[in-house]
This record gives structure tokens, C-alpha cells and sequence, in this order.
């Protein structure tokens, strides 16, 4: 198996004023296509550093990707760095300043001059065709060691990466085969998971599990890699059901499924009908459901009560509720989710209120405190359900917790998972 490093070039990824994004979708991608990427690295606009780098990354990989550097200005110098490591010179290439003209006259505008930089590149590289822009990916090759420099910008690396690069490598290495599962988890943190399974699970030889926490929970990655696409899919396969039936209604999905899709198809699938009254979310809850696409065969309305008097009049919350539990509290939450269904005349409904911070805290209620509650009707006796929350000091954070706690509270009570307590 190939083994790779990828190197992400510019002052302002260094500097930490852009978030890099383009590393991990570039090791995404080729550890799927099945080469084993072992370094990442980053390295600012300056031609003796990124040449150091480069020649170290070639001394311990078969692949080197980079990314930017590419653009027409001054600070764009990796094709510098590049001919001083391979030894060769910058040319220019009329086929490519060509097709950049007429890119440019597509869109009747004249090019502008400094954009000839761009037809200056290495001799005797392999040029990788952008579609979407007019710096093309650069492949140059010495004693069976390859680096590949494809532009910073995001979609035209994406558009690189995947109709030229990849298909290349499939070509051009002997790669294993790669099968991948992911288990998708709520409701427990990455050490809860880990205490109920690290010492149990059954990893055969080439299998590897990984955790992936994010503010909808945690995901379980399963790889595997060998010769034979039929033995690893077998392989994978085993720990997959063990993970399943391990972890129960923890588990609420598997790779390209959302808290938002499964109970979408929840309620498609009970004929049902929602909607939200949201406090601390602030409509974050109603807009993960209709991220989905035909979330409104189920979806009614979401109430958006972000102070006392709108709860009030929007929701039929008691005053004296408020007074005496205060917003942030079982009573208060329990209120909002049933007048949530009464008004909306939903099947089920969900609530939440809450502290994101970082003010309006007290001992007794401190920042990352939530209560969220659902409510629903069955066989005609109103069944209500509410649960404290206790997330962090972060205050986007803890939005983002409390609107995929609250999906999965749904999901569970879809599911009958939930006991029936008024």
C-alpha cells in the first residue's frame, strides 16, 4: 500500500486565520481509494521552508499532495519550490495560456496580465485539468516517488482530486481493496462507547475501529483492508452486527444518515406530523428537519419563543410557571412542548430551554443546562416526556448539543424507547 503525506501551503493556514478543510478532504478520498496517509503538514508562503519540507516528505512517502500556492500573485511560489527540489526549470506552456484566455473571454472578460504566471510550470511535469479554474494540478515523479500540487481552492481541488488524481492512482498503483462502515451513535460520549465495547469487540486481523465524536454524537468507524473485496466485506461485517446489537437504541444510524433523516423517516413511516417550540435553539431544531428533502409531509410549524412573554403568548405558558420554576426548568419545557401540539395540532411536538451562556447562569443553573421535552397522543391519553441536559461553556456548542439532543429524544420516542411518564 502506498503510504502518503499531505501538505497544506499559505500564510494564512499557519497562521491560523483560515481553517483548514482541504487536508481532510483529500485524506478522505485516497485512504478510501486505498493509500495509507501517514503525515499531514502545513507550511507558509516562503520558498526555503516549503522546499525543506518538500524534500523531507519525499524522503519518507510514496505520495506527496499539496495544496495551494498555485494562484497568479507573489505569495504563490510552490512551482518555485517545486523545479528547485526536482531540478527543473519553469516553462511556458501556450496550450494552457490558451485555454486560460479563453476561459476568461467566456466570460467577456480580457485576462488580466498576471494570470500568464500561471502558464509558467515545471518541464516535464504531468498536468491534472481543472475545469472550474485556471490553475492546473501538477504531478512530477523521481525514482519511483511522486508529488502532486493541486490549487488551494476548495472546489477546484475537490474537482481535481476526483476526476483526475484518483482515477490515475487506480491506474497506476497496485492498491488494496477498502470497506468502510460507520455506526452512527447519540446519547453516549466517546468514553461511555469505549467502556462498554474496546474490550469486547471482535476486531478480526485488518479491521480497525475508530471513534468520531461531533455535536450529534459519536460516529464508529470500521475499516478494512486487504487483496480480496469479498473477505474484507466478510471481515467488516462481523464487528458491524456486534456494534448494532451491542449498543441498541444508542445506535441510530449508519454512513449518509443524519438524526434529521431518520426521524424524518420515522414519522414518514407512523404517518405523523410535528412541530417545535424552541427557546435556546432558536429555530436550529426546525432547521436540521428541513434539511431533509419532503420534510414538509411531516413537518408543521415551529414556535420560536426566545423570551418569557413569547412563550406566553405563543405557547400558553403560565406566568406563574415562569415566576416560579423559571424558563430554564422541567415545568417550563413540559409547557412549551404541549402547547407546541395543542396549537399546531401536531401528532408530536419537542421542546427545548436552556442556558447556552456565557450569561444568565447561577449555581443552581449553570451555563449548558437544558430541558427538553416531547409530547404526543396515544390511544388518546397525552403522553409528555421530559430530560435534563448538562453540556459545556461553549455557547455555539452547546446550541448545536442541545438541537441534536432533542432530535434524538424524538427518535426515541418514535421508537417507544422512552417510558410513559406524564
Amino acid at each position: 500500500m502506498p503510504s502518503a503525506e499531505i501538505i497544506t501551503i499559505g500564510d494564512e493556514i499557519v497562521s491560523g486565520h483560515s481553517v483548514d478543510t482541504n487536508s481532510s478532504f483529500i485524506a478522505r478520498k485516497i485512504s478510501s481509494a486505498g493509500i495509507e496517509v501517514k503525515y499531514h503538514s502545513s507550511v507558509g508562503d516562503s520558498l526555503a521552508p516549503m522546499e525543506e519540507l518538500f524534500r523531507s516528505a519525499l524522503s519518507r512517502v510514496d505520495l506527496v499532495i499539496t495544496t495551494g500556492g498555485l494562484g497568479p500573485t507573489d505569495d504563490d511560489i510552490t512551482k518555485k519550490a517545486l523545479v528547485k527540489v526536482f531540478g527543473r526549470k519553469l516553462i511556458y506552456h501556450d496550450e494552457i495560456l490558451k485555454d486560460i484566455e479563453e476561459r476568461y473571454a467566456a466570460r467577456g472578460i480580457t485576462m488580466p496580465a498576471i494570470n500568464q504566471n500561471q502558464a509558467l510550470l515545471p518541464e516535464g511535469a504531468t498536468f491534472l485539468k481543472n475545469r472550474l479554474g485556471s490553475a492546473v494540478g501538477i504531478l512530477l515523479e523521481r525514482d519511483g516517488k511522486i508529488l502532486v500540487a493541486l490549487p488551494g481552492v476548495p472546489a477546484e481541488m475537490k474537482t481535481i482530486l476526483k476526476e483526475e488524481l484518483i482515477p490515475l492512482f487506480n491506474n497506476r498503483f497496485d492498491l488494496l481493496q477498502i470497506a468502510e462502515r460507520i455506526v452512527r451513535t447519540s446519547g453516549m460520549v466517546e468514553s461511555e462507547l469505549a467502556e462498554k465495547i474496546s474490550s469486547e469487540i471482535p476486531l478480526p486481523d485488518g479491521v480497525k475501529l475508530a471513534y468520531l465524536p461531533h455535536t450529534s454524537g459519536v460516529d464508529l468507524r470500521l475499516v478494512a483492508r486487504g487483496e480480496n473485496a469479498d473477505m474484507i466485506n466478510d471481515a467488516i461485517e462481523q464487528p458491524e452486527g456486534w456494534l448494532k446489537r451491542k449498543l441498541g437504541k444508542v445506535v441510530y444510524g449508519g454512513k449518509g444518515e443524519t438524526l434529521e433523516s431518520v426521524v424524518g423517516a420515522l414519522l414518514k413511516e407512523n404517518k405523523a406530523t410535528l412541530a417545535t417550540a424552541e427557546s435556546m435553539s432558536a429555530g436550529m431544531i426546525s432547521a436540521r428537519i428541513v434539511n431533509v428533502p419532503g420534510a414538509s409531509e411531516y413537518f408543521l410549524q415551529s414556535f420560536v419563543t426566545y423570551s418569557d412573554r413569547s412563550k406566553i403568548d405563543a405557547l400558553g405558558v403560565k406566568s406563574k410557571t415562569l415566576k416560579k420554576f423559571g424558563a430554564v426548568s422541567k415545568e417550563t419545557a413540559l409547557e412549551m412542548v404541549k402547547g407546541a401540539l395543542e396549537k399546531s395540532g401536531a401528532d408530536y411536538a419537542i421542546a427545548d430551554t436552556g442556558i447556552a451562556g456565557p450569561a444568565g447562569a447561577n449555581d443552581e443553573k449553570p451555563v449548558g443546562l437544558v430541558w427538553i421535552a416531547v409530547a404526543y397522543s396515544r390511544d388518546g391519553e397525552l403522553i409528555t416526556h421530559a430530560k435534563k441536559f448538562l453540556f459545556g461553556t461553549d455557547r455555539r456548542i452547546n446550541r448545536e448539543r442541545a438541537t441534536s439532543a432533542a432530535l434524538n429524544f424524538l427518535r426515541l420516542a418514535l421508537l417507544n424507547e422512552l417510558d410513559d411518564s406524564k
